[in-house]
């Protein structure tokens, strides 16, 4: 498996490991599982149960290939729908245990699981998948053009540190969270901002941490009313952890 580093916007480098052919293409298989099942049950309980078939063949061609298509849409637009609601997963991704995220490290957003989406019709559709697959083995972020293109990678989950145990900060029963708005960030997000912060503290860099304030502000609607860049992000990294270990 290759190393993927991820450079942040603050110039911060987190290593990830690309998720392998194998992986994806395992991923890829469950997904087509599921596709499978949900044909099997919609053909079961509308052809075979409610017999459709018999009210579909007093339509006209036009008319039945619309109604074919209503039931095939949840197929056409599964991974696109699954990646946006799962924060770049699906199913079979998920059972791997490997995610899509944004080179830039951060979480990736709906535009690029619809350019990932969007590309299928190269990488996988034309050619049985050579294209893709060829693409991914010759990428040394194992990525295929839909990546390429969207800004992505997929990474592994496996044999890795939980996202949580990186961005843990220790709060006490009595603690009284101040920005109930930080429940808008990731933990891809969180995790970013815990290690720009203790790098920036480590090497007093005011102007990266000014950097990281004006960030956190800009994606949460929250603005530093502390005075101190240092004390805001410390509370922001620990009111996350109230919100998302209660919730």
């Amino acid at each position: 498996m290759s190393q993927l580093s991820i450079n942040t916007t603050q110039n911060v480098v987190i290593n990830f490991t690309a998720a392998s052919v194998g992986e994806r293409i395992g991923a890829y298989m469950l997904d087509l599982l599921v596709k499978a099942a949900y044909i099997i049950i919609v053909f079961y309980v509308f052809f075979s149960f409610f017999k459709i078939d018999r009210w579909l063949n007093q339509l006209d061609n036009w008319s039945q290939a619309a109604v074919y298509m209503l039931f095939f849409l949840p197929i056409a637009f599964y991974s696109l729908v699954q990646e946006a609601l799962l924060e770049g997963q699906t199913l079979g991704k998920r059972l791997v245990k490997i995610k899509v995220v944004k080179i830039d490290g951060y979480q990736a957003g709906f535009g690029d699981y619809l350019i990932r989406w969007l590309f299928r019709v190269i990488d996988i559709s034309i050619g049985s998948g050579i294209i893709g697959l060829i693409t991914m083995v010759v990428n040394s972020k194992t990525q295929r053009l839909g990546d390429i293109s969207a800004g992505t990678a997929v990474i592994t989950l496996k044999n890795k540190v939980t996202i949580n145990s990186t961005i843990l900060e220790e709060i006490g029963q009595e603690y009284q969270p101040r920005y109930p708005l930080v429940i808008k960030l990731s933990d891809n997000d969180a995790r970013i901002i815990k290690e720009t912060f203790q790098n920036a503290m480590k090497s007093a860099d005011f102007v990266v941490m000014n950097k990281l304030t004006a960030k956190i502000e800009q994606v949460t609607g929250i603005k530093n009313d502390m005075g101190s860049t240092q004390e805001f992000v410390q509370t922001i990294l620990k009111d996350y952890n109230y919100y998302t270990q209660n919730m």
